[in-house]
């Protein structure tokens, strides 16, 4: 007998396939929407091979409202779920701000409008670390100030929560986890599951794993002349498994009314800061294979540093980041090594 359903809106992307995969391994009967922009419909023969279970999939935007309602009428009972569906590229959001409002603020208005009628109890939120900006003090916890954004993206992330906020204030008769993810990384162990970006990758492991193969000539590390200590800039990088875990701790928490407040905020990371060329030389010593990097100028709308307090998720969610960086730089590479065997390049 199966656990409740789960709707996982973006479930063939990067983070949402990974989410699923847990999902499913927990006993949860699975629906992905997904509208393919940046991902691919393998993906699901990846779940399927990994799990013994093929979740139902619905090929559709979310911000068509009429659809989704179709959704929920033809898949009845659904009781949580876990919006990953998002544009998410910090750089593109700055060449195409309207692209990013409409497809992150309607997708959420619209799962929010669809919940109360057909019975869901709770959201998980995709949030990110992007909200507090450029920290004045890390490591960053849920009550460190929230920051004027520094790209449409980042401004999405923020309106999104507090969207949810006035909703669930409103007395919306359901609950929310947000989940405010520092840098993941990584692919599942089994390597039937990855980062597989449509085009160039806007993510730095996909690039390098890229680099280190020989799709692409070199690197660009944007700028070495930060307060760092070695000049580049720092982040909390995070296993995409464990993140995808947090997810299914999230959702049992609202479906068994264990959450202490209707709406939750956690911040998901290591707490541990790595600066990307730590993170490149973190990957050439765990597969004792070079990449050819270059440094060029910084990047509009990049954080110099930020990495995570996790104690509230550690302590609350009894959640952890587990997986070592050289074991996740590892999984990176054999996905990358899967995917030219699949002839994919």
């Amino acid at each position: 007998m199966s656990k409740e359903r789960i709707l996982v809106t973006g479930g063939t992307g990067y983070i949402g396939s990974h989410t699923t995969v847990e999902l499913q391994n927990a006993g949860y009967d699975v629906v992905i929407v997904d509208n393919l922009s940046n991902s691919n419909v393998e993906v699901l023969d990846g779940i399927e091979k990994i799990t013994g279970k093929r979740p139902a999939f619905v090929e559709a935007d979310c911000t068509d409202l009429a659809t989704m309602q179709k959704l929920f009428a033809d898949y009845p009972g659904i009781k949580g779920i876990i919006n990953f569906a998002a544009s998410k590229a910090v750089g593109e959001s700055v060449e195409k701000p309207i692209l990013y409002y409409r497809n992150n603020l309607n997708t959420l208005l619209n799962l929010l409008d669809l919940m109360g009628p057909n019975g869901v109890k709770g959201i998980v939120f995709s949030s990110s670390c992007t909200v507090y900006g450029e920290p004045d003090v890390n490591p960053v916890t849920e009550q460190s100030p929230i920051k004027k954004a520094t790209s449409p993206y980042g401004n999405t992330k923020q309106i999104s929560e507090e969207i949810i906020t006035d909703v669930i204030t409103s007395g919306a008769p359901f609950k929310s986890v947000i989940l405010r993810y520092f840098n993941p990384v990584g692919a599942h162990p089994s390597a039937e599951i990855g980062e597989l970006p449509n085009g160039v990758p806007q993510n730095l492991i996909p690039f390098v794993t890229q680099t280190a193969i020989g799709i692409r000539k070199e690197l660009s590390v944007f700028g070495n002349d930060y307060d760092t200590p070695d000049g580049s800039c720092i982040r909390d990088f995070i296993n995409v498994v464990d993140l995808a875990k947090a997810h299914v701790i999230a959702i049992q928490r609202m479906l068994e009314d264990k959450s202490q407040d209707k709406i939750e905020i956690f911040n998901l990371g290591t707490g541990i800061g790595l600066s990307v060329l730590e993170l490149i030389e973190s990957f050439e010593r765990a597969t004792g294979v070079k990449v050819p990097h270059k440094i060029v100028g910084r990047r509009t709308g990049d954080i110099e540093k930020v990495w995570a307090n996790p104690e509230h998720a550690n302590n609350v969610l009894g959640w952890k980041a587990e997986t070592p960086i050289d074991d996740t730089m590892r999984s990176a590479w054999a996905w990358q090594c899967k995917l030219r065997e699949r002839g994919i390049m």
